[in-house]
């Protein structure tokens, strides 16, 4: 099946997301995803991305602070009013979703109703502005399985699948089994993964794929066995290794295509 390949464009060292446009379309490039959330930065996105020709799929949503939403008290306002900012932002620029992280860190809070009723109005919001929201992946399976089984018959709660999450944090569930019709953005890159008794270091390295030890064969087989059709999208950064940080941006950005494109290959 042929997927669109894309990446974030705030992947380079040093370039803002605007020029960061110029080397992905060039690279061969079909769609981004960015993590500016303001209507400002947006719209000079889009329009770029326009002249470019290059589909603007993902806005990636804030997420510092987003225990607070679990919690009692004001402190959720910020990450609640930048999710909600994402989300307009995404319905002015015709960004057709956007995804949120749930909860963060091994010992993020449990699930309540506070919370719930929290994500409740968000999820309203969305829909309201017809923009889909995309849950990702993290440590925490139940904090996420929890929002997406509340959110069942929505058509605007999907689920962002990140492979490099699920190998560092939770090597052993099988998110794409779990989520099958849910897929609705992926985040793509790789790691080392985790020794199953270690819980304090974080090794999320978001490596260039196959500069670690993640499986995309399998990966992509579940792809095509479950019917995603939307994009591959990497989620990979220059400064996560010094030898990238040394490639020129059009080194960098051919050598990003060329690992996507790889992997877009497997099982055609």
């Amino acid at each position: 099946m042929k997927r669109k390949l894309g990446i974030n464009s705030d992947c380079f060292y040093g370039i803002d997301d605007v020029s960061a446009l110029e080397f992905i379309s060039k690279a061969g490039f079909e769609t981004f995803m960015t993590s500016r959330v303001d209507l400002e930065s947006v719209s000079a996105i889009k329009k770029k991305a326009d002249e470019l020709g290059i589909e603007f799929s993902l806005i990636h949503s804030p997420f510092r602070g987003i225990n607070n939403i679990w919690l009692e008290g004001e402190a959720y306002r910020e990450v609640y009013d930048r999710i909600i900012e994402s989300i307009d932002s995404a319905a002015a620029c015709g960004v057709p979703a956007v995804v949120v992280h749930v909860s963060s860190g091994w010992n993020s809070p449990n699930v309540n109703d506070l919370g719930f009723s929290r994500f409740d109005a968000i999820v309203e919001h969305a829909a309201s502005k017809g923009v889909i929201l995309a849950f990702e992946n993290l440590r925490m399976v139940g904090n996420l399985a929890c929002l997406i089984d509340r959110y069942e018959n929505n058509p605007y709660v999907r689920y962002c699948f990140d492979c490099g999450h699920e190998h560092c944090y939770t090597k052993t569930v099988s998110w794409l089994d779990i989520f099958t019709n849910k897929v609705v953005a992926t985040h793509i890159h790789d790691n080392m993964g985790r020794p199953f008794d270690d819980k304090t270091t974080d090794r999320d390295a978001h490596l260039l794929p196959f500069d670690g030890t993640y499986n995309y064969h399998d990966m992509m087989q579940k792809f095509d066995r479950y019917g995603y059709e939307g994009p591959l999208m990497l989620e990979v950064f220059q400064f996560a290794r010094s030898d990238y940080k040394a490639m020129t941006p059009e080194a960098f950005m051919v050598t990003c295509y060329e690992r996507i494109k790889r992997i877009s290959e497997i099982n055609l």
